[in-house]
This record gives structure tokens, sequence and C-alpha cells, in this order.
């Protein structure tokens, strides 16, 4: 009975595990494929002469160029903030003692439940009135700190012992010095997990940017892949393509650093 259902299981994987991937695999393949072969009835899964034109194409069509650096740019210095602010706001939270404490963290973890929809009006209207729409900064600014990496962080930090701490500051270790030289250490695979979640989530953005941006040199990765879908009509290959050229970056990170990902999301869910 125990094989027959260990059968099934392995079955049902490999189903999933196919459905999830035929849309990456098809969207690929059309990428690489003619006009005639994407629209053809029935439809062709293998290219018969893959056109790696296609992709020149379709960077031609669109400033992909622009659209990558700037996703780049605001990706990696939102990625360093946040790790920052993660890093030291979960470092406060857990090892010092300060008052209204455990208020600060009721009201972290409520901040948790408010959906970031309900406040990018608010966001908006904020840079609005500071004059920084269409601007780096409006893209930056807001992603500088997040609520769910600090609790996630702090989760962590519980499994360090307070005597590392406090023998720390016994030898005359400053905060930062602890920081620095003991807790980033150890809790390095978490920090990783967090820069890298956070690096795909700010590639992937797109509802921010489009309200805080109106000119091409200011889009980012996702918006322009959108305005080129209208652009490009019925040019199903070229839009494949410019898919495919959007979401590579983020699967090669993903399969360079799948390990450290699974590790550091198991090993926080463990500790949580």
């Amino acid at each position: 009975m125990n094989k027959v259902l260990k059968v099934i299981s392995y079955i049902f994987i490999i189903i999933m595990a196919i459905v999830t991937l035929f849309p990456f695999f098809y969207m690929i393949s059309s990428a690489l494929m003619t006009f005639q072969e994407v629209t053809a009835i029935p439809p062709k899964l293998i290219p018969e002469s893959p056109q790696l034109e296609n992709f020149k194409e379709a960077m031609k069509v669109a400033p992909f160029g622009r659209y990558f650096l700037n996703t780049v740019f605001v990706t990696v210095i939102n990625t360093l903030g946040t790790l920052t602010t993660t890093t030291l706001a979960a470092f406060a939270i857990n090892f010092l003692n300060f008052k209204h404490k455990n208020w600060i963290e009721n009201i972290l973890l409520s901040l948790l439940m408010i959906p970031f929809e309900i406040i990018v009006f608010t966001n908006f209207r904020t840079i609005a009135k500071l004059s920084l729409l269409d601007s780096y900064w409006a893209l930056i600014l807001p992603f500088l700190a997040s609520v769910f990496y600090i609790i996630y962080l702090r989760q962590f930090l519980r499994s360090i012992p307070m005597d590392y701490y406090n023998a720390a500051k016994v030898d005359g270790a400053s905060d930062f010095e602890f920081i620095r030289r003991v807790m980033i250490p150890l809790s390095k695979s978490t920090l990783f997990t967090i820069g890298l979640l956070n690096f795909i989530a700010g590639w992937n953005s797109f509802l921010w940017p489009i309200l805080v941006t109106n000119t091409k040199n200011m889009r980012m990765i996702s918006n322009g892949l959108s305005a080129f879908a209208t652009e490009a009509g019925s040019y199903i290959h070229l839009q494949m393509a410019a898919s495919t050229i959007t979401i590579l970056p983020i699967l090669i990170l993903y399969f360079i650093f799948r390990k450290q990902i699974l590790e550091g999301v198991a090993y926080g869910g463990l500790k949580g």
C-alpha cells in the first residue's frame, strides 16, 4: 500500500512539474519560431530552425536596453537598502531593550496584514507632494525597508543566544561591531535569501513603477514589456522573445542560487 501511494505521489509531482514548466518552455520555444510557426494550427512545440534574430528585432522595436539598466539600478539599490534597514531593525528588536519594544513589534506584525494595494495611493500622493514623480527617487524611496523581511530575520535571530551579545559587550565591542562580526556571519544564509527574494520582487514590480513614471526613459522592464505587447500587436513571436529577455536573468539567478534559497527558506521556516 505504501509503495502504491509513493508511486501515485511521484506521478502527481511529475504532472504538476510539467504543468508548471510548460508555459516557460513554450515561451522560449515560441521566441525562436517564425511568425508562421507560432500562429500555426495545430500549434508547434519545437521550431524547425531557431530564429535568434527575433531577439534582435525585439530589442529594436523597444528600448529594452534602457528598461534593463533602469531595472538593475533600482532593484540593486532597493535590495541593498532593504538589507541594511532589515539588519539594523531586526538587531534592535531582538537584542536591545528599550521602552515600548513589545508595542513596536506588535505594530510591525499588524502591518503585515495590510496589503500594498491599500496604501499605494497614499504613497503616490506623498511622492507627488515631494515632486519626485518620474524619477529614480520615486522608484527607490518607498522600498528601502520591508516589515516582512524585518520580522523574517528577527525570527531567525531568536535562535542566537543572548549570551553572544552580552559577551561581545563585556569585551568592549560596539553594537555595530557585534552586527558585523557576529550577527551577519551567523545569519548569512537568511540575509542571502532576503536579498535574492527582494531582488526578484523588485525585478518583477509592475504596479508602482507604472504609477510614478510617465516617460519611456524611466520605465522598468515589466512596464516596458507590457507596452511592447501593445506596440508589437500581432507579432506574437516578438512578444515571446521580449518576454524571454525579461525573465531570463531571474531564471539564471534562481538556477545558480536555488540551493541557498531553499536552505534559507527552510531554515527560517523551522526556526520560525
